[in-house]
């Protein structure tokens, strides 16, 4: 039995850093993620996204591995997320469980889908952490608008709030491919179907739309508080427009009464 375990280690990795000077053998890459196998039936795949993941390899070598990668990461996390999978090698099946999964054969495309929606499943874990911090903090403003019928929320921090959920939701549509086969499942028959059983397993479609319905969830909210703003001010703007007209007119009055 094998062990696939998969770490959010870091906002992003450097992809180009590491490709330059990781040494272990490179069986694939992109501008997004890098393949290798560093030994025997032992792989590393890493992710630009900030995810690592492991394919039969010790608690030791990984820890080494994380080492030589920490320095191409962006916000190194001290706690990671990870999730892990036992694999199983029985020939002649295909199968996918909760417990594990079970391969036919040892081969390094069908060890990368596995590996790959692994990874998956940890950013979808990190994604969720954190548009469900951001929901929380929205409907900490909703709750005050509709006790105090006014925001509590400058305009300044508004913009900044708008700008990191779209940040968020970039990231997301740029980084996760949950609804894309990728390109070694499109000529391989078996593998296009370890890779519907292993989104299927991992619930990776219904997890991400769930990320994506709060992200839209929080964007109206953000839209409304923008409105509400945008008539505060210019309600603002429109009595410093009447004081100035009351103060000229106040003006020539006394002009010509003196």
């Amino acid at each position: 039995m094998y062990t696939v375990v998969a770490y959010q280690v870091a906002s992003t990795i450097n992809i180009k850093q590491c490709k330059q000077q990781l040494s272990w053998q490179l069986l694939f890459n992109d501008s997004d993620e890098l393949y290798y196998k560093c030994d025997d039936n032992a792989f590393v795949y890493i992710f630009q996204y900030g995810i690592v993941s492991f394919f039969n390899m010790t608690e030791q070598s990984i820890k080494q591995a994380l080492d030589r990668i920490k320095p191409f990461s962006n916000n190194y996390l001290s706690e990671k997320l990870s999730e892990e999978v036992n694999v199983i090698i029985k020939p002649n099946s295909l199968k996918v469980d909760y417990n594990h999964i079970q391969l036919p054969e040892l081969n390094d495309e069908t060890i990368r889908l596995v590996m790959l929606n692994v990874s998956q499943s940890v950013a979808l874990d990190r994604y969720s952490e954190i548009t469900y911090d951001l929901l929380e903090q929205t409907n900490k403003h909703t709750l005050y608008l509709e006790q105090k019928g006014k925001l509590d929320i400058s305009g300044n921090k508004l913009k900044r709030f708008i700008g990191r959920t779209l940040n968020i939701k970039n990231r997301i549509s740029e980084n996760l491919y949950i609804f894309d086969s990728p390109n070694i499942t499109w000529e391989n028959q078996q593998l296009n179907q370890l890779n519907q059983d292993l989104k299927a397993i991992f619930d990776l479609k219904d997890r991400y739309r769930l990320i994506r319905d709060r992200i839209e969830i929080i964007k109206e909210n953000l839209e409304l508080f923008k409105d509400i703003m945008d008539h505060k001010e210019s309600s603002k703007l429109e009595w410093i427009i009447i004081i100035l007209i009351v103060i000229e007119v106040f003006d020539m009055f006394i002009a010509k009464i003196l």
